[in-house]
């Protein structure tokens, strides 16, 4: 355990401002907890720094007092990233969240790591582009960095470690280096922009992030698909890929977890297996693609098939969708919600569904499976009572058996949510040959152990 001056406030309000680090329990409570299940823990000060340098002041102070910092986003993630288990320095990244330059004949933006998804969007509407990376969460760009995050549209523009050309990172010992630049490959160097990329906050403190952007599709068409069950449906999704369909989004959601999105979302979708969709393209190549879609479900049993074109119609669905977590949460006042998140290879990936909702089911726990399939990504949503030690073991022993299916089929025990806390005991198992040398990176670039410390790796 470190060892916090009893001056650290007074210390960090002299490197920013009275107003801007604070030991305010309610602040403190807001920075101890992210969105998952995973106990609370109260950092010593919430500091909201505004600039570069003062990240690298805050950095320096805390390297010279071996104080833990914990980078803070919005608190969106799903596995303890930014609970400050040491305590220490909650650093908020709320008020660096500047658009410093769009640069549109370079389909590159860069930006503050405050920034959040939708922001930027709106920003780059305007001059007829979009960042696609969309994890359902409004998150922050840091955040979404630091956890190398994907998401419903992972499976046509890739994840976030596909769209960063350049990070500016305040290092432990202050110092601030560039990782990338602005071209759009290149051959120079060990690529530090791809092992900075969901690091977590355990290597540097991002303050810039310049990310490739891409054109408004001139027609965008979303589709529901039901079937009669989880492996007709995974099926079905996995022909469409096969087609070379221009597919853009390829959800499933369980029967379960569509249940949830009526009670919660009011709408009456036919409560069995389903497919959300999106294409995107050119209107004349669309209408023969979704025609062709339908075809292929068909022919894996798809019993439901329907298409909208309208704007509100889409982002009603996909408000469906994305609302799904706290549709669960809502459904089970008094449970907590464990998200467990894994990716196997294409050709596994029907089975791992099959396999994950018969494990909830022999559990007797709610809960539902739904995910990215188009990459090979699933979550399962489990609820359980946290005051209950049947439930919480029965949930982890849940969790393990899925995770542990797709370690043994070439998976990862983890596909966009990230280690963070909950994964950890999982990373030796899939790579025992390279942790050791993860723990040398580590050590190499923050040998006083003051960044996100207790995540990842310790």
């Amino acid at each position: 355990m470190s060892s916090i001056p009893r001056t650290l406030l007074e210390d960090l309000k002299k490197i920013t401002a009275d107003d801007r680090a604070t030991a305010n329990e309610t602040m403190l409570h807001q920075h101890s907890k992210d969105e998952s299940h995973h106990t609370p823990v109260l950092p010593d000060v919430v500091i909201f720094p505004a600039s570069r340098e003062e990240v690298s002041a805050i950095m320096k102070y805390a390297n010279a007092h071996k104080v833990p910092v914990v980078p803070f986003g919005a608190g969106s993630s799903l596995e303890g990233h930014c609970v400050p288990l040491q305590g220490g320095i909650s650093i908020d990244f709320q008020q660096m969240n500047q658009i410093i330059e769009v640069r549109p004949e370079d389909f590159l933006v860069r930006v503050q790591p405050g920034v959040t998804r939708t922001q930027l969007n709106a920003a780059l509407k305007k001059h007829g582009l979009f960042f696609p990376v969309d994890p359902g969460a409004d998150a922050t760009i840091g955040g979404m960095a630091a956890t190398n995050a994907s998401g419903t549209t992972s499976v046509r523009y890739g994840i976030m470690r596909s769209q960063v050309c350049d990070l500016e990172v305040v290092m432990a010992d202050g110092s601030i280096i560039h990782t990338g630049g602005l071209s759009a490959k290149s051959s120079s160097g060990y690529h530090l922009t791809g092992l900075f990329v969901g690091s977590e906050g355990t290597l540097g403190a991002f303050t810039e992030i310049t990310l490739k952007v891409y054109g408004i599709p001139e027609t965008v068409i979303a589709g529901r698909a039901t079937f009669p069950s989880v492996k007709a449906a995974v099926d079905g999704a996995m022909s469409l890929l096969a087609a070379g369909i221009a597919i853009a989004r390829v959800e499933l959601v369980d029967s379960a977890s569509i249940r949830q999105v009526n009670l919660h979302s009011e709408t009456d979708y036919l409560e069995q297996p389903t497919l959300f969709l999106e294409f995107h393209g050119n209107e004349a190549g669309l209408a023969h693609d979704v025609d062709f879609a339908q075809e292929l479900l068909a022919e894996n049993g798809c019993i439901d098939f329907l298409v909208e074109t309208d704007s509100q119609k889409r982002a009603k669905l996909w408000e469906a969708r994305h609302n799904l977590a706290y549709a669960f949460k809502h459904g089970y006042p008094g449970k907590e919600m464990m998200l467990t998140d894994v990716c196997l290879p294409l050709s596994e990936l029907t089975e791992a569904v099959v396999y994950a909702r018969e494990v909830i089911d022999q559990s007797g726990l709610a809960g539902g499976v739904l995910g990215h399939v188009g990459d090979g990504n699933f979550h399962s949503t489990l609820m359980f009572n946290k005051q209950d030690p049947a439930e919480v073991q029965l949930a982890d022993e849940v969790n393990a058996k899925i995770v542990e299916y797709a370690l043994q089929k070439g998976g990862t025990c983890t596909g966009e949510h990230g280690i963070g806390i909950g994964k950890k005991k999982y990373l030796q198992k899939e790579h025992p040959d390279t942790l050791p040398w993860m723990r040398l990176i580590k050590q190499q670039f923050d040998p006083n152990n003051i960044l996100n410390p207790g995540k990842i790796l310790s």
